[in-house]
């Protein structure tokens, strides 16, 4: 496993991170654990999660199996970086009560508590705003995070889906404050999607934060779904958008072309995704979130994969990116 800082920290994380979503609501505690055991064994040290993982009735669960497995010993929980994240609710029944979700300081002190406990853990490494609060000061947030930081119930700050404003916004609030700030984006970026170039990357590496891109399958879109279709998988390759953008005829186009172009370097769909990833610049890793070894393997060899030249200027062909801000939109 090739490691790298996570931004501008000294923390070093592999350039693959696993993702824990199918825990629970897909793969039972046993299959996780194992994925987990496979995992450290081949050097993947950043497991990322969210307290809300597990989903309706069982949110929390997929913190719970992790705190199960870290709970084993081994050297399990030294060995990981764990991030978790906070912001959405955890009342399954309905709308939360005031003040049990987003990111107000009384949502996160409560929340950092709960998620230490399902993890089983006495600090958190990586603790992540899961979206932006459009509702609370990033004063009031700095503050709750630094009083987490000098407890030492957490060590570093990131965010998911933020926007290029945002991370700006967030880090000069921290730097008003003399805190560390923001020091990674977790992000939807890949191939078919790649609007996260036009300011989120930018801010990022500006910044000093780590890119931490999720869905870099797109939800199977560029796993090889078409193929997949062919032999009667395709259903459950592709879900939610993945499965809504294969009804139109230019994206469908666009998949086929990338399927045959990787098959022209007898290479593996998903394999190549998340290798091209890892070529762009400011991407700590991708998060892959496998249901099975098998599909962690495949991960884990994709990491490995050093593409052709030629392969990239094919691939800028047919996922070509949205361009620099502002002249993309401007000029």
């Amino acid at each position: 496993m090739e490691y790298t800082q996570l931004g501008r920290t000294g923390l070093r994380v592999g350039r693959i991170v696993l993702g824990t979503m199918n825990f629970g609501p897909h793969t039972d505690e046993t299959d996780s654990h194992s994925i987990m055991d496979t995992a450290l064994a081949a050097g993947v040290n950043f497991f990322d999660t969210a307290n809300v993982y597990g989903w309706g009735e069982n949110k929390g669960r997929t913190e719970e199996i992790i705190g199960s497995w870290f709970a084993k010993g081994g050297g399990r929980r030294d060995k990981v970086v764990i991030a978790t994240k906070v912001f959405g609710g955890m009342n399954a029944a309905g709308e939360p009560w005031p003040n049990e979700d987003r990111l107000s300081a009384l949502n996160i002190r409560r929340s950092v508590e709960a998620s230490l406990r399902r993890l089983r853990t006495d600090h958190i490494d990586l603790y992540q705003f899961h979206h932006v609060d459009r509702r609370t000061p990033w004063e009031e947030i700095w503050q709750a995070m630094d009083v987490l930081v000098q407890q030492g119930k957490i060590l570093y700050v990131g965010s998911s889906n933020l926007a290029g404003w945002h991370i700006a916004q967030a880090n000069e609030t921290a730097r008003r404050r003399g805190s560390l700030g923001l020091v990674s984006e977790q992000c939807l970026y890949n191939l078919a999607e790649r609007r996260a170039e036009m300011e989120v990357v930018p801010a990022a590496r500006a910044y000093g934060l780590g890119v931490i891109p999720w869905s870099p399958l797109h939800g199977g879109l560029l796993g090889g779904v078409l193929r997949k279709e062919r032999e009667g998988g395709g259903a459950r390759s592709a879900s939610g958008r993945s499965a809504d953008a294969l009804a139109n005829s230019r994206i469908r186009d666009q998949i086929q072309a990338y399927e045959d172009v990787v098959d022209k370097h007898g290479l593996a769909p998903g394999e190549v995704a998340l290798a091209w990833l890892l070529t762009r610049p400011g991407i700590t890793g991708p998060i892959v979130g496998p249901r099975t070894t098998e599909q962690l393997e495949s991960a884990l060899r994709a990491a490995e994969l050093k593409l052709p030249e030629e392969l990239l200027v094919d691939l800028d062909e047919i996922f070509p990116g949205p361009g620099a801000s502002p002249e993309a939109f401007a000029w």
